[in-house]
């Protein structure tokens, strides 16, 4: 079986839609088995490890198989924009972003393209790719999957978006999400070790762990923090985000048609203090707005 008849009946993400994409069946990620690409460029706003002052070469794809109704992708995540390209022009832009000076191959929302992705990549790196690669998702992934991925990839950058199953249901339709997270971030962890940087302090391999603090969601936090200290304390590198931007949207969701606080911001940095979490980011004010959202104008693709 080759990676691309995995499409045949598509189980690459924990929904398992089962769908044919390799005949234009769309499952919950609402794309088909063409990459389908919204924009690739170099971009400032990731963690400074990974964007340095070169920038990251981000990759964003569109569709998703996650779902949250806060997304602030939301134009690109429903599959509606983006333009075909093949695996051979994906290859190319890798080198593209390489020769542009980028610090790393950023994929964003890769999961539901990982068999094209990692044959591009493969194809990059025997044509001269020598960069890091990062591997940039929502932490909703199989074991199995990630798998495929084992020596493309050297730097994980999942989130860990909630623990109450009760608070993944109503915002990602996903209940599982905490125990499908902790399995994959495992595997990650496994394909890469422990943080390794080169001299300038950039990330070279490891995996960073994304929380994005939700409105009113100050013990989810808590909890999921907590975990990540217990069971990997300076394996991993945690980045502790709180740019949520309330999208015309949330009208449906009033608990979270708000910002978060900075009072609730601080008093979740202050227990990763207390918990002794030293390998991590915090953000500053001033990256709650939409102007931090990129344009998906096709730049570079």
């Amino acid at each position: 079986m080759t990676l691309m008849n995995l499409f045949d009946h598509c189980t690459l993400c924990p929904r398992e839609c089962g769908v044919n994409r390799n005949k234009g069946q769309r499952g919950y990620c609402r794309t088909g088995a063409e990459l389908l690409v919204a924009r690739a460029a170099l971009h400032m706003w990731e963690e400074p490890c990974l964007s340095g002052k070169r920038g990251s070469g981000t990759v964003f794809f569109a569709g998703c198989a996650m779902g949250c109704v806060f997304c602030q992708n939301h134009d690109i995540a429903r599959g509606e924009r983006g333009k075909i390209i093949s695996v051979e022009r994906l290859a190319a832009i890798f080198m593209e972003l390489q020769e542009k000076g980028a610090h790393n191959i950023n994929l964003v929302t890769p999961s539901h393209y990982v068999p094209p992705i990692a044959l591009a990549l493969r194809l990059a790196k025997a044509q001269g790719l020598n960069i890091p690669v990062v591997f940039n998702s929502s932490g909703y992934e199989k074991r199995e999957t990630l798998a495929l991925l084992e020596g493309l990839v050297d730097i994980y950058l999942p989130d860990f978006k909630y623990w109450d199953p009760a608070i993944a249901r109503r915002y990602s339709q996903a209940p599982d999400y905490a125990a499908v997270a902790k399995e994959a971030l495992a595997e990650m962890l496994r394909q890469t070790g422990t943080p390794q940087y080169d001299e300038e302090g950039m990330l070279l391999r490891g995996t960073i762990v994304r929380h994005l603090s939700l409105p009113g969601s100050l013990g989810d936090s808590k909890d999921i923090l907590e975990y990540l200290k217990d069971t990997y304390g300076g394996k991993i590198t945690i980045s502790i985000m709180n740019q949520y931007t309330p999208m015309p949207a949330m009208a449906n969701f009033p608990e979270i048609n708000r910002k978060v606080t900075p009072e609730e911001y601080e008093e979740l940095v202050g227990y990763a203090q207390l918990l002794g979490l030293k390998n991590a980011f915090v953000q500053e004010e001033g990256t709650q707005s939409d102007s931090f959202i990129p344009p998906f104008d096709l730049e570079g693709v």
